[in-house]
């Protein structure tokens, strides 16, 4: 069987005025991650990436390890459906519907990085809505819609892919939740309860022969816990 790795991209820019960004940390997060792969002997096929740029700066930095090793690396391939949900547009679109009940609601999402625990509290009930399907509007990409669209994604490496290949595609969460609830059927709600938990630079692995696909790893970070230095291990 081959091998396919999601990587998150590294820490990016919360509450600055361009969040596509990687800040030190998140470079720091992505010179481990390929320092990490390097180490277990990793080699890849391909290299996919979003276009979003601190998918493709993750890709790069990780990649460098490999080159600084002396090791052939693929050069990075950018495929836009790979890319994160457009959380800021939901935001736009979703935010007026929720003000009757949440009258603070934009002064907490205009100072996110003031009030974290009040932001999430805020963006999971607008998320809930964007979920649900009922307030679609033409003016932002539905849930389905952005599934559908990973999923062709990830049907394209496929039906590229060679026989046991290693294929590393450096995404987002969300992309990432949405192939979980994909993979595994869970519903869509208790999918994004795992979105959170998604550490950056984080390691997913799928398994598949052809178009079959299994889940045969989550989430794993242990490349930054071995440095035993908490600040490494972030979230958004």
């Amino acid at each position: 069987m081959g091998i396919i790795y999601l990587i998150r991209h590294g820490q990016a820019s919360f509450g600055a005025d361009d969040y596509d960004v990687l800040s030190p940390l998140g470079v720091r997060q992505a010179q481990i991650t390929g320092q990490h792969l390097v180490d277990l002997g990793i080699r890849f096929d391909r290299c996919l990436s979003g276009d979003l740029l601190r998918q493709q700066h993750t890709a790069e930095h990780a990649l460098a390890q490999f080159t600084a090793a002396g090791l052939p690396t693929p050069a990075l391939e950018i495929d836009p459906t790979f890319n994160e949900f457009d959380a800021f547009g939901i935001l736009d679109a979703l935010l007026p519907g929720i003000l009757p009940q949440e009258p603070n609601a934009l002064h907490t999402l205009k100072n996110a990085a003031e009030q974290p625990e009040e932001f999430q509290r805020i963006f999971d009930l607008i998320i809930a809505r964007w979920l649900s399907g009922t307030y679609d509007t033409p003016q932002i990409e539905s849930w389905l819609a952005f599934v559908e669209r990973v999923q062709g994604g990830l049907n394209r490496v496929l039906d590229h892919a060679g026989h046991k290949q290693n294929i590393a595609v450096f995404t987002s969460g969300g992309s990432i939740t949405a192939l979980l609830h994909l993979l595994t059927q869970i519903p869509a709600s208790e999918a994004f309860k795992l979105t959170w938990q998604i550490v950056n630079t984080s390691l997913s692995q799928l398994k598949y022969r052809g178009r079959e696909v299994t889940l045969a790893s989550f989430n794993n970070h242990v490349h930054l816990q071995l440095l035993k230095t908490p600040s490494l291990i972030t979230y958004r």
